[in-house]
């Protein structure tokens, strides 16, 4: 059974930068064999919602923001992880790598 990583993104302008994180974190999600979806809060408005059915199921969450997204508060019962625009749009595989690897240490650390 795949792994499931779920993420969102969004900036300011709602342009550009949200959907190439968007767009390269679900490229490299998938590569190294994730199941994935990726809500994105744009120019647009909000695409690909991410449901609460969403957030229990996945393994690994990731947000990728430079403002504060409409219906954050649906994350706050989550372990999430921050990763800055540019970084995702940079190097999405290595940013995931490392946040899975994150993931695994909390928890063999936590009895998870």
């Amino acid at each position: 059974m795949a792994k499931k990583l779920v993420a969102l993104c969004a900036c300011p302008m709602g342009l550009a930068h949200t959907y190439m994180a968007a767009e390269a974190i679900e490229k490299a999600a998938k590569s190294l064999g994730y199941e994935v979806k990726v809500e994105t809060q744009g120019a647009e408005g909000i695409s690909n919602a991410l449901t609460e059915q969403d957030l229990r199921e996945a393994d690994l969450i990731i947000t990728s923001l430079s403002i504060t997204p409409e219906g954050y508060e649906r994350f706050d019962e989550y372990d999430i992880y921050e990763v800055r625009l540019q970084d995702a749009i940079k190097d999405a595989k290595q940013v995931i790598t490392q946040v899975a690897q994150m993931e695994e240490e909390y928890r063999r650390n936590n009895g998870h």
